[in-house]
């Protein structure tokens, strides 16, 4: 690692540092809406983006800084167990195809903004919504702080804001310009600054990538010595290895079918395809989203490269870092941390719309204000996400960034319980809400105590995502454990409440509004309760 600091490399950086800041600012401008004083202009895009700008948005939205940075790093500490990510993104997309465009085409017709909104609207059930909003926020707010971390290892590795001996405010400095550049021009531009800044993110990364996978192993004298050093590493540590062992392939298969199931329950891809303007346009992009998949295969191989080529850190985070920093040349490595450095920003400004649109449409709009107008709800939710971002913020600089990690994966194991809930719904209405709810509070409750009983070399508690599975003895995946038990719970209490007569909401939806499209005769979108303050 350099002792100093890495004057080409920090200049190339601050380049595309600004220049996605002056993309930022001017995407307000972009696709301007007479009336931006609304959560589908300032939140959504105004619902107006194609086939390639939702693929990119939604790419820069799932693929983000901790992708960039933890995947390989996974595959650098524990060999081929951190490959999970790439089967998971495999099964996603036909998984998706089933449900987004159902989803799209409900929340056109009724003017949903969040996933809470049409939860609200199926189930007849405030609590149910708020149950699901909750859990959004909290799950997003971790990995809108491991984004954070994403753009910390970078300036790290470039020697920017001294050693640990520095002054915290000098050292930490760097960090607070990008946050205070990202909370700005979310506020202004909304969803259309992220949405414009993903074309550069993309782009860079491919091309990192592409360069990478060549380049690199071209030094480190082809793959064949690149494997061949892997293993003897990994044979030596007794940790990992290139084939996961007969105990790790349980926790293996789960953590991939368990992560494909979380993965669009989060607010934040829910926003990316709520933000296209067709329902063909959803199933357009689940089709060419797995070139992503591609991308992400070969990203992990850049854990093996920092192996073989010696790269020796403390903190697996900066392991790939590291490596750019010393197999590039300096302006080259200058073009790979802006790659990571964006692909941290344009997610973190998605996450806090998301965050904010499910505080002020399910909490604020439902309990605190029912009457407020479109144009007080979109500055709450502007407020919101600074709130949001803050909060990230001071998780970053408070904690252990292993805390920051482990955290993330707790929030996978809460925002996959919203799963029954939210793809449940779009295709019966056969669960009961409170049912749902019971079901719901189960995973969570057991999802919560399991985590907080793993411990790690560095933690007593939530110090992992995998624990024994109850009745297999086999170590698993505790969301996914979580979800069986919600679902069990979910079915009996439905019968239950089905037999006692107990009271059912009233659904404001209709089975052709699950396969309307924007362009289809006599479809209008509808003003729910949370945009129009009038029941239906």
């Amino acid at each position: 690692m350099n002792d100093g600091v890495n004057g080409v490399a920090l200049a190339v950086f601050i380049f595309f540092f600004v220049l996605v800041t002056a993309m930022g600012f001017l995407a307000a401008r972009w696709r301007r809406a007479a009336n931006d004083q609304s959560l589908d202009e300032w939140g959504l895009g105004g619902r107006s983006f194609g086939t390639w700008v939702t693929w990119f948005l939604l790419g820069g939205d799932l693929y983000t800084a901790y992708t960039f940075v933890a995947v390989p790093a996974a595959i650098y500490a524990a060999g081929a167990a951190g490959f999970f990510a790439v089967p998971y993104t495999i099964l996603v997309y036909p998984l998706i195809f089933t449900f987004l465009p159902r989803l799209w085409s409900v929340s056109h017709k009724h003017g949903y903004v969040t996933t809470s909104d049409f939860v609200r609207g199926r189930f007849g059930s405030k609590g149910l919504s708020l149950a699901v909003a909750v859990t959004g926020i909290l799950a997003t707010m971790p990995y809108i702080a491991l984004q954070l971390v994403g753009i910390q290892a970078v300036l790290d590795v470039m020697g920017v804001g001294g050693g640990e001996d520095t002054n915290w405010f000098i050292k930490d400095l760097p960090l607070l310009i990008a946050f205070g550049v990202l909370a700005a021009y979310t506020y202004s531009s909304g969803l259309r600054a992220p949405a414009l800044i993903a074309f550069v993110k993309d782009t860079l990364i491919y091309i990192v990538i592409a360069v990478a996978i060549i380049y690199i192993p071209i030094k480190l004298g082809g793959f064949d010595d690149i494997f061949a050093a892997a293993g003897d590493k990994f044979d030596e540590s007794g940790k990992g290895g290139l084939v996961p062992d007969h105990g790790g392939q349980w926790t293996y298969a789960t953590l991939a079918l368990g992560s494909a199931l979380a993965l669009f329950m989060y607010p934040h891809s829910i926003t990316a395809t709520l933000s296209s303007r067709s329902r063909e346009v959803i199933r357009r992009n689940t089709t060419i989203l797995p070139l992503y998949s591609l991308m992400l295969g070969l990203l992990a191989l850049l854990g093996f490269m920092a192996i073989a080529a010696g790269v020796k850190v403390e903190n697996g985070q900066l392991a790939i870092p590291q490596l750019f920093e010393n197999m590039f040349p300096d302006w080259f490595a200058g073009v790979a941390f802006a790659a990571i450095g964006i692909g941290a920003l344009v997610p973190a400004a998605i996450m806090s719309i998301a965050a904010a649109n499910l505080f002020t449409r399910n909490i604020y709009k439902d309990f605190i204000k029912p009457d407020a107008t479109p144009a007080q709800e979109t500055k709450v939710s502007k407020l919101t996400s600074l709130l949001v971002k803050v909060g990230a913020l001071v998780f970053v600089l408070g904690m252990d960034k292993t805390v920051a990690i482990n955290f993330q994966l707790l929030g996978g194991i809460w925002i996959l319980q919203t799963f029954p809930a939210l793809v449940g719904g779009l295709f019966t209405r056969w669960f009961h809400r409170w049912a749902l709810l019971g079901g719901w509070a189960v995973g969570m409750v057991y999802g919560t105590v399991a985590a907080y009983g793993v411990a790690s070399p560095t933690q007593k508690h939530f110090g992992g995502s995998s624990d024994q599975i109850p009745g297999i003895g086999e170590i698993g995946y505790i969301g996914l454990t979580a979800f069986v038990l919600n679902v069990v719970v979910t079915v009996v209490l439905t019968f239950v409440m089905r037999a006692l007569k107990a009271p059912d909401g009233v659904d404001e939806t209709k089975p052709g509004d699950y396969t309307a499209d924007a362009g289809d005769p006599g479809v209008e979108v509808e003003l729910p309760p949370a945009t129009a303050g009038t029941s239906h």
